[in-house]
């Protein structure tokens, strides 16, 4: 078994410290050791995308990363994304109004994708969004709502923006 690692990592907005295996993932060491189960895990194989943070502002699988890969990172799940008072997030408010979340499980994976696409490409258009979202799995909505969720932000976003 290999020696255990001190992970200093800051985790939506907070530094953590945390010791950990070197084969944990960061999904283990998000829903495990900092109770953060926003973060979902389902196939655990990178594929479904229910595991999605940003990982210094970029989307990646917290199923496929090792904790120790996120070292001196800063990482934002879903639980970043409402204000502390619960007032939904303008994307949060959209998946909601767009009925763009029907079961939820696969919901934080796409908040978080959709949260990192639109930071990175704020000038996306319908067709970038839909191909950036295929990344992620949804056996429930068919993702028109999702899509649609996602395109109503952007528009906002880009209409708040002088």
């Amino acid at each position: 078994m290999s020696d255990p690692h001190l992970l200093s990592l800051t985790v939506n907005g907070t530094e953590h410290e945390v010791v950990v295996e070197p084969r944990r993932t960061l999904s283990d060491v998000l829903r495990g050791d900092l109770r953060l189960t926003g973060t979902h895990v389902g196939c655990e194989h990178g594929v479904c995308g229910a595991c999605t943070v940003l990982v210094n502002g970029l989307p990646a699988r917290a199923c496929l990363m090792f904790a120790v890969q996120a070292e001196g990172s800063e990482v934002r799940t879903v639980e970043s994304l409402a204000s502390a008072d619960g007032t939904l997030s303008d994307l949060q408010q959209a998946f909601s109004d767009h009925h763009g979340l029907q079961c939820g499980f696969c919901t934080p994976g796409f908040l978080m994708l959709a949260e990192g696409v639109l930071t990175e490409s704020p000038g996306a258009d319908r067709e970038e969004l839909r191909e950036a979202l295929s990344a992620n799995l949804c056996r429930c909505t068919g993702y028109q709502t999702i899509v649609d969720a996602v395109c109503a932000t952007a528009a906002a976003r880009k209409e708040a923006t002088p």
